[in-house]
């Protein structure tokens, strides 16, 4: 959920699939109707394009108008990106969070989706271009303002789609689709959130230092990756010379962090954190040595697992709403590093203030989390939460309470930042898990596809784009 990096980019190959997918689309049923035709009947909704998709299915991209403050909606408004996997209007609905930006995908379909055999929208999150409003009044992106966006928008989907609704996401969207159901906890049946964090104290970190003291089973790469680090920047003036010319070359700019330098020292504070984010445990072979390595692989091996670009100007643009989110309502992680005490030149550089521009103001609430996780533990019903064990981001979990009320928690030892785990349970967690999805969903007894086998099916957002939290 921090940032994208270019280890394992070449999960990237498997979006042009997409060319390949027959355009067949599924006959409307009498009793439903042309899909297309209703959609364009509901007021605010604009059908941007239908695109080819898999057999039995129609795909559209739409956009719904949303107010800029839902408590003043006099006030402006913006047009909300999503789009719409349709299989039939008799058929449950998932709605899918991304969280961030709307990847216009038409043969991803989301792991629940799959399990009930159901319709599935994916929606952009509000501040993310193109969903934006101009001017942008930064202080109207907060958990409320988006949890009522998609409150609008299931209510006037569900004007089609009676059926249940599932909500999902992972990472960051999996954080999003329990804040909607803590406002809106009638909009829909269950909620299936992945690797999703819950900073309730952001002043206590320390889950974090745990985490990397303990993680996987192979203490000696652990510690090369600390020892790498650190390696990193003794080696500055070496390190820093290739990343100006390579930013130089790629005409990179750094009015954000103010230096090339400071970019430089927060992807290595990085690498550790990214390696557990994204790496199994079996490329850990692939970890040099550092008392051997020569600057030349080292410097690769770190952009391979940090991307030293994306403190730039140019990588972090994407990603502004996610930081404002971060420094004024979701928290973040702030390890000690401890192996790099005497090495870093930038105390306090780790935090989303250093990444958004000055003229945004940022102000933390720290009730915010807190009330969100009160309402899991006291009274959320028909959640289940899912994490890998060797994702940081996992070091501070949703845990379920006494009040909680049909839910389900699962962690899957040896994964890591993944939007499909429910695939990788034990046998017997499988079996319970998918039968309370399909119970929420109205679908129990009847015979689904359990074999995540094609593109269609197995296709993870988190891991082909890989974005920050």
């Amino acid at each position: 959920m921090r940032k994208i990096s270019a280890l394992l980019l070449s999960m990237l190959l498997l979006m042009g699939l997409v060319g390949s997918a027959t355009s067949a689309q599924a006959s409307p049923s009498a009793t439903e109707g042309d899909i297309l035709a209703r959609l364009k009947a509901i007021p605010g909704l604009k059908v941007i394009a239908e695109r080819p998709t898999n057999p039995g299915f129609r795909y559209f991209l739409l956009s719904y108008r949303q107010p800029v403050d839902h408590r003043h909606p006099e006030r402006g408004s913006f047009d909300q990106r999503f789009t719409l996997l349709h299989k039939a209007v008799d058929r449950p609905m998932v709605l899918y969070t991304s969280g961030y930006n709307l990847n216009d995908l038409p043969t991803f379909r989301s792991e629940p989706a799959q399990l009930i055999d159901g319709n599935q929208i994916a929606v952009e999150q509000r501040f993310f271009t193109p969903s934006r409003p101009e001017p942008a009044d930064w202080r109207k992106l907060n958990i409320w303002q988006a949890a009522t966006d998609h409150h609008r928008l299931v209510k006037a989907l569900k004007k089609i789609y009676s059926k249940k609704w599932i909500s999902t996401g992972a990472s960051k969207g999996g954080m999003t689709s329990v804040y909607h159901s803590r406002f809106y906890p009638q909009d829909v049946d269950g909620v299936v959130a992945y690797v999703a964090p819950n900073d309730v104290d952001n002043k206590e970190d320390s889950a974090y230092d745990r985490f990397f003291k303990t993680v996987g089973t192979d203490p000696q790469c652990r510690q090369r990756l600390k020892d790498l680090a650190a390696e990193s920047l003794r080696r500055r003036p070496a390190m820093l010379a290739k990343f100006e010319a390579a930013a130089a070359e790629q005409a990179l700019t750094f009015s954000n962090l103010k230096t090339p330098d400071r970019a430089f020292e927060a992807s290595v504070l990085d690498l550790e954190w990214g390696f557990w984010q994204y790496a199994l445990q079996s490329e850990c072979a692939n970890v040099p040595d550092p008392k051997t390595v020569t600057t030349d692989d080292l410097y690769t091996f770190v952009d391979q697992i940090a991307g030293f670009s994306f403190y730039s100007d140019q990588g972090l643009a994407p990603y502004i709403p996610y930081y404002y989110q971060a420094g004024t309502q979701l928290g973040w992680p702030y390890p000690k590093f401890e192996n790099l005490r005497g090495l870093a030149k930038y105390p306090g550089l780790y935090q989303p203030r250093s990444f958004v521009p000055a003229e945004l103001k940022m102000n933390f609430d720290s009730s915010v989390m807190r009330d969100v996780d009160r309402w899991v533990r006291n009274d959320g019903r028909h959640l289940m939460f899912l994490y890998g064990a060797n994702d940081p981001w996992g070091a501070e979990p949703f845990r379920l309470g006494r009040g909680t009320k049909d839910s389900y928690w699962y962690e899957v030892a040896g994964l890591n930042h993944n939007g499909r785990l429910i695939g990788f349970l034990p046998q017997d967690e499988r079996t319970k898990a998918t039968a309370a999805l399909q119970r929420w969903a109205g679908v129990s007894g009847q015979q689904q596809a359990r074999t995540l086998t094609s593109t269609f099916d197995t296709y993870d957002e988190l891991q082909a784009n890989r974005p920050p939290l």
